[in-house]
């Protein structure tokens, strides 16, 4: 058997996207998992995303039987990764080649940092560890309704506009974020398609901001975060209910979220807001 492998930079021509679903879809209902979350699929045919496919072809064959994908989701030139290989080529090293190519690529774009991802619940625990990373944190995906939901009737919510000083005060809190942290995700998710940044305002104070991210028929919610002076005031659900809103008003059905599953405090205001697990991602840092 012999394994061809090459390299394919976002975003990838329309060919290789089948090629690639094909596989995941293929390996995903032989172990009942929905690889596309892990490998990033809403990237590869993004202009705007910066990543790459590294692809394993059965030369003799002509068939792609494994794939990784690389991504740096957040522009920081740190990179998530995955990889998926057939499930009939598996144990004949093609995830190891996989991971080398992967690595020689983080190298050529001299990335600051990567984490890999699995599935909960998927083998590829096992290898990921086999190759030198060790576990560091797992995030839940929530589901919830899209729908028309009430909102604090003295809260306003607005499109951001400057409010600049006050988040870096409520990223800081939330997050641990830097000053400069801060600057890179406004300007990320105020000049990216789909993204929308918006404010809570209670009185003439900013309390709190959420990001609507829409991806197909679905709407994300992401950097969601709170004033630490407006604690408990019903300020994230309001958020929550907000981009329930935008999707209702968008006709799309579901809202999305991702959340640590360590940040007990968070799935209890998500859960209380209608939001329920459908799936876990395990993330794992080079040891």
């Amino acid at each position: 058997m012999n394994i061809f492998i090459m390299k394919a930079t976002y975003p990838i021509d329309g060919e290789t996207y089948q090629e690639v679903l094909q596989l995941l879809g293929k390996s995903g209902l032989e172990d009942k998992l929905d690889y596309k979350v892990v490998m990033n699929e809403n990237s590869w045919c993004n202009p705007e995303a910066y990543g790459f496919l590294v692809l394993a072809y059965d030369d003799d064959k002509d068939e792609l039987v494994g794939v990784a994908s690389a991504v740096d989701t957040m522009g920081f030139n740190t990179f998530e990764w995955s990889a998926v290989v057939a499930p009939m080529y598996r144990g004949m090293g093609i995830g190891k080649l996989l991971v080398e190519s992967i690595a020689a690529g983080f190298n050529e774009r001299n990335a600051v940092g990567e984490l890999a991802l699995t599935l909960n619940g998927d083998k590829g625990r096992e290898f990921i560890e086999a190759q030198g990373y060790e576990y560091s944190f797992s995030e839940a995906t929530l589901r919830a309704d899209a729908e028309y939901t009430d909102v604090i009737s003295d809260l306003t919510i607005r499109l951001y506009n400057g409010e600049r000083d006050a988040l870096v005060t409520v990223f800081e809190f939330a997050f641990e974020d830097t000053p400069e942290d801060t600057d890179h995700l406004i300007s990320t998710n105020t000049s990216t398609k789909g993204r929308v940044l918006w404010v809570a305002e209670k009185d003439g104070v900013v309390v709190g901001t959420v990001t609507s991210v829409e991806e197909n028929d679905v709407q994300w919610v992401t950097a969601l975060a709170v004033h630490p002076d407006f604690q408990r005031q019903g300020i994230g659900a309001a958020l929550l209910a907000w981009v329930k809103n935008i999707a209702a008003q968008k006709e799309q059905s579901t809202v999305l979220l991702d959340v640590e599953i360590e940040n007990e405090q968070a799935l209890s205001v998500y859960e209380r807001a209608g939001f329920s697990k459908i799936q876990q991602v395990d993330y794992f840092a080079k040891k």
